[in-house]
């Protein structure tokens, strides 16, 4: 059979820096361009791991490519940012992480003092979280061919049988959960950046959470899904749920768990908190009945921000594929994915 080439995308004629920002336009470039050619069963599911059978149990394997700028933020920098991304990629799906490799895009006559920190952070990172970095590849590219390093992650993880979440397995009358504050990641990222100042500093959340989503598995295997709310912020997870379960989901914002400085860092910038990048947490659906106990688990987590998790929403039946927010003052409004990237560089 010939394999025809995809057709080119419908709104741009060249590769936009909002194709790689996790909103409407990346999700269109991955419909329109790849799944075309690399289109399975697998593939299809569009989930953050890719869930393999080879023999007894199931297979996780996912990757990711971190380019952050600043290579360094408050609470962490491109190396911990890269490990802890790949391992929650993995336990979202239900998988105990294992190992992962590490592949460096290094630019000619960055400071050995800088890599070292780098490597050190995904080495602490890596025992934190249990995993074991197995191997790798290392190649350096000229003067301003790079912005300094560039580093691509992949891990592994097994799944139990007994486990089957995923996006489309969101049901009518569950419960929305987040395990802690919004917007903490890509904030912090911004600030650095941009040199801003506020009076209490805003750090970034990047942290493993594959041991907090271990307890939750086996004291809740209820759970439907689980997501982690990176690029494209709550909004676009929360969407992609929605849209690959074919259940529309409501959103209390009263109950949405955002701190001052980040709420005031959004204001001052014109940005959503709920379209910011987050990389410590994880948005869990699961039975009504059984979102108090997940909610305990995830107040009892060494986070910091653990403590302000909190049951964000539910599943219904009306506006199918559709995130509705009731305000505070009853009425609604639609939260959309973000079409394009509002802070680029920050995963």
């Amino acid at each position: 059979m010939d394999l025809q080439c995809p057709a080119p995308h419908s709104r741009h004629e060249t590769v936009q820096m909002a194709h790689g920002a996790g909103g409407v336009l990346s999700r269109e470039l991955t419909r329109t361009v790849f799944l075309p050619s690399f289109g399975n069963s697998i593939l299809d599911m569009l989930d953050d791991q890719a869930r393999i059978s080879l023999g007894p149990g199931k297979i996780a394997f996912t990757t990711d490519t971190f380019v952050v700028s600043p290579l360094f933020f408050p609470g962490g920098n491109i190396g911990d940012l890269a490990v802890n991304g790949t391992v929650n990629d993995l336990a979202v799906g239900g998988a105990v992480p294992l190992y992962l490799s590490a592949g460096f895009v290094i630019e000619e006559g960055f400071f050995f003092s800088d890599l070292t920190k780098i490597v050190s952070a995904m080495a602490t990172a890596a025992a934190a979280a249990g995993v074991s970095i197995v191997t790798g590849d290392t190649k350096v590219v000229g003067k301003g061919q790079c912005d300094g390093i560039f580093i691509n992650t992949s891990g592994i993880g097994l799944i139990e049988d007994r486990f089957d979440l995923s996006c489309k397995n969101l049901r009518e009358g569950d419960a929305i959960l987040v395990s802690g504050s919004l917007g903490d990641h890509g904030m912090a990222v911004m600030t650095a950046r941009e040199g801003l100042s506020f009076q209490s500093e805003i750090s970034s959340d990047t942290v493993a959470l594959n041991r907090m989503i271990s307890s939750i598995l086996r004291d809740v295997p209820e759970v439907h899904a689980m997501r982690d709310p990176t690029r494209g912020g709550l909004a676009s997870t929360l969407n992609e749920l929605a849209d690959a379960s074919g259940k529309g989901i409501v959103v209390e914002e009263d109950r949405l768990p955002v701190r001052p400085e980040v709420q005031g860092a959004c204001e001052l910038l014109g940005i959503d908190p709920l379209t910011v990048a987050n990389e410590g947490k994880v948005v869990v659906a699961v039975p009504q009945k059984r979102a108090e106990d997940v909610l305990r688990i995830m107040q009892g987590h060494e986070d910091a921000s653990s403590g302000m998790a909190a049951i964000i929403g539910t599943v219904v039946k009306e506006h199918p594929g559709m995130v509705v927010v009731r305000t505070a003052l009853g009425g609604r409004r639609i939260l959309d994915m973000p079409l394009g990237e509002q802070l680029p560089r920050i995963c």
